[in-house]
């Protein structure tokens, strides 16, 4: 343990709490050495959408190997990147028609805010380099993604190096004030940044947002009526909308893009200026991200001048593997019809879930898609709760990572009515020997512990 560096770890306290060592993975399970096994519920960090070693992505990228592992996409091209920037392509209708490869999805963040700054600059707006993010967004940990991003933990150690971006309300439901809607926080929430355009409007880039949900401040979720007043203050006032679905796209939400669910039913589908996209693209099998954006902002950078030309790069841009695995994902979207499938799955969890809308010792239990989460009390959560729920649940035969006193569930796409019922009542008895050891109460739930589905 001591020759890796572990992501998102305080390694001192790694030695207390080692990791998990993993042998293998197939479907939803993760298998340790001494063969037990662990429901991934929270996918892998979000990556996993059809189970480990799936098979159809297992074929496509073993035939992409026998081809064309990876060629530099300077001054080449290659048949996986050109049908995955042109099926996505169709799946915004043609509208965010542009794709740029990049591997992680901080270097798509980093990737929007450079093109759209370059882009007014190209159009003889220089003095439009201002950023606006929301309150708990988080966008990733490069310098420029960390600027606006505002989780404490992750940017306050670095806060010195970064640039500064205007911070604005977030349209958390959970804000909402005794008889508030979901919507009419976001109408404040949108008030607010009318003032900032206002004001500043001719010195802003862009604006950056996670659609419907901000995963990273605890699953924080939004009516989808802040989307379409984002749209139309960005239009009004002249600034890009850059949508970060790096953890929210790929079908999570219940639609494949997020901001599908800006519009109305029966309206014209709203869009964003740039999409970033990474996590499950590829299927949880390797790194990918992209950003998808509109015609004129391309057209912004065609000239003789090489200067005006954007110039980022990195070495595995649009790797060949990576575009197939997302290829092979998004064939998997279209012959199975997963999203029609997921909103038939996901009843099965929520009503399994149920037990905890009358649990008194948690709050804000909520559902977006194939996204389910709550909160504790935080006079029941006790010390280190995060970590005691993740221990917790490794006797129980999952893999979970609470954040903060946040307990969410994020599953690969592969549930049924079994596997869900099963889920829930270890989400269930983990919450309860958690917090049985934190109040010394005894365990609500403690019926006997089913053995896991096998499928």
């Amino acid at each position: 343990m001591a020759s890796v560096w572990h992501p998102c770890t305080q390694m001192q306290r790694a030695q207390s709490v080692p990791p998990l060592p993993i042998a293998r993975a197939s479907g939803p399970w993760l298998q340790d050495y001494a063969g037990a096994r662990y429901f991934d519920a929270n996918s892998s960090w979000w990556v996993n959408l059809f189970g480990h070693a799936d098979a159809r992505i297992n074929a496509a990228l073993h035939a992409q190997l026998d081809s064309l592992p990876h060629v530099m996409l300077a001054g080449c091209t290659h048949a996986p990147a050109v049908e995955l920037a042109e099926r996505l392509r169709a799946l915004t209708g043609g509208v965010l028609g542009h794709a740029f490869y990049a591997s992680d999805g901080a270097s798509a963040v980093e990737i929007a805010l450079k093109m759209s700054f370059h882009a007014w600059r190209n159009l003889g707006h220089g003095d439009k380099r201002e950023f606006v993010c929301v309150r708990q967004g988080y966008h990733g940990e490069t310098l420029g993604a960390l600027a606006v991003t505002d989780v404490a933990v992750f940017r306050d150690a670095y806060d010195p190096l970064l640039m500064r971006a205007h911070l604005v309300a977030s349209p958390d439901a959970r804000r909402a004030l005794a008889g508030e809607s979901a919507a009419e926080r976001a109408a404040q929430a949108l008030a607010e940044v009318r003032a900032l355009f206002e004001a500043r409007h001719a010195h802003i880039a862009a604006f950056i947002v996670e659609p419907l949900v901000q995963c990273a401040a605890g699953m924080a979720m939004h009516d989808p009526s802040y989307l379409r007043g984002l749209r139309a203050l960005c239009d009004e006032y002249e600034v890009h909308l850059i949508a970060d679905e790096i953890a929210v796209g790929c079908g999570r939400t219940g639609s494949f893009f997020a901001f599908e669910q800006a519009a109305q039913p029966g309206e014209a589908p709203l869009w964003p200026d740039f999409i970033c996209l990474s996590k499950g693209i590829s299927g949880g099998y390797l790194p990918l991200s992209l950003v998808l954006t509109r015609d004129p902002i391309y057209a912004c950078f065609l000239d003789d001048d090489v200067a005006r030309g954007f110039l980022h790069s990195h070495s595995y841009t649009g790797n060949a593997l990576a575009c197939r695995a997302a290829l092979a994902v998004l064939d998997r979207f279209a012959t199975d019809d997963v999203l029609a499938r997921n909103r038939g799955l996901a009843p099965l969890l929520s009503a399994a879930l149920a037990p905890l809308a009358d649990d008194t010792r948690i709050e804000h239990l909520r559902q977006r898609g194939m996204i389910w989460a709550f909160d504790v009390r935080e006079a029941h959560a006790g010390e280190r709760f995060a970590e005691r729920f993740h221990l917790a649940g490794r006797g129980n035969g999952l893999l979970i990572r609470p954040i903060g006193r946040t307990v969410y569930l994020m599953p690969p796409y592969v549930l049924d009515a079994e596997l869900a019922s099963w889920l829930a009542e270890r989400t269930l008895r983990t919450l309860d020997q958690t917090l049985a050891d934190s109040a010394r109460i005894p365990i609500g739930h403690a019926a006997r512990t089913p053995e896991p589905p096998t499928a």
